[in-house]
Parts: structure tokens; sequence; C-alpha cells
């Protein structure tokens, strides 16, 4: 079984305006600690997946295509880190699918096709969602507070992530003091 990270994508990863919809590559800004952590995470031996949410697709703002043109943009920008896949629910909230976060769906399906042990495994996100999908798949979860995730804590005072950090590479330090690695990055 291997270990692995899940990542939701925006405000995480890349940058996110909250309440905005992001469909053009050209728009992709990976945050300035990403591949760094990447790297040190991939020291300790992780492999990596992007769950996210893209409700756009749904409210209809933008189409499948263009999300994989922004993914393909993204992995671009994170070379060399490698991701193993990247999967996301296409529905709007309101559809009321079993696979948009904080359902687990998508991550069981992972979990399965890649045989990850979640008693090794993080979920690392800036929402409330994403704490509840990695708990809801017996990951740790890792709330970053760029983004949406300062908001989320105030708003959710019960949300019990097991770290609260600042940003994605602070998350990959905890992740890898958690696993006994040494946190050179």
């Amino acid at each position: 079984m291997i270990k692995a990270v899940f990542l939701d994508r925006d405000g995480t990863i890349i940058h996110e305006k909250p309440g905005t919809y992001l469909s053009d590559p050209a728009k992709v800004k990976p945050y300035q600690s990403a591949k760094a952590a990447f790297a040190l995470l991939k020291k300790c031996g992780f492999k990596f997946f992007i769950v996210s949410n893209q409700s756009g697709i749904g409210r209809g703002y933008f189409t499948e295509k263009e999300v994989h043109a922004v993914h393909a943009r993204m992995l671009q920008l994170l070379k060399p880190a490698v991701i193993e896949e990247i999967v996301f629910c296409p529905h709007a909230p309101e559809q009321h699918c079993s696979c948009r976060k904080p359902q687990p769906e998508l991550g069981l399906k992972l979990i399965q096709k890649y045989h990850i042990d979640p008693a090794q495994s993080y979920m690392i996100g800036d929402k409330k969602a994403d704490v509840e999908f990695g708990h809801a798949l017996g990951f740790k979860s890792v709330l970053v507070t760029t983004a949406n995730g300062k908001n989320h804590l105030k708003k959710y005072p019960d949300l019990r992530p097991e770290k609260v950090a600042s940003n994605l590479l602070n998350a990959a330090r905890y992740i890898a003091k958690d696993c006994g690695a040494a946190h050179d990055a």
C-alpha cells in the first residue's frame, strides 16, 4: 500500500480569489511555496492526487475541456512535481451528487485504484469540505489558511483539522515531521 497526499486545487495549490471561477489557463498561478512543498513530501515517499469541486461546470460557467486546460497548465507550472491523478466533481451543489466533497466517493475510488493506505495519508485544503473529506476517508486533514481557510476557521468553530497551516509548505513541513522526516525545505 502507498501513502498519499490528496490536495484541493484552488486556494491550496494555486491562487484563488474566493467567489470567482478559474477557467483561463493563463491565470493559473501556483502559490510560491508549492514546488518546495511537493519536493519535501516527495522525499517522504508520498504520491500526490488532486481532488477538486468544479461546480462552475454544473453552473454553466465553463466546460470540462476548459478545466482540463487549466489542469494541464498547472501541471506544467508545478514540474518537477508529479501528480498521479486529478479528479473533480463537475456538479453544482444543488445537484446533490455523490462525488462533491465532502462526500468521499472520489477519494474512495482513488484509494481502491492506487492501493492507498488511509492511516498513512493526508488531505490538504482550504475549506471545511476538504477537512471533512479527509476525515471521511480516514486521512489526517490539514487546513491551509490561504484563500478561504481563515474564514472557514471563524465560520465553523467546530472544524477540527489535525493541523492548521499558513500555506502549503508549512502543511508539508507538518506532514514531514509527523512522518519522522527532516524538514529541510
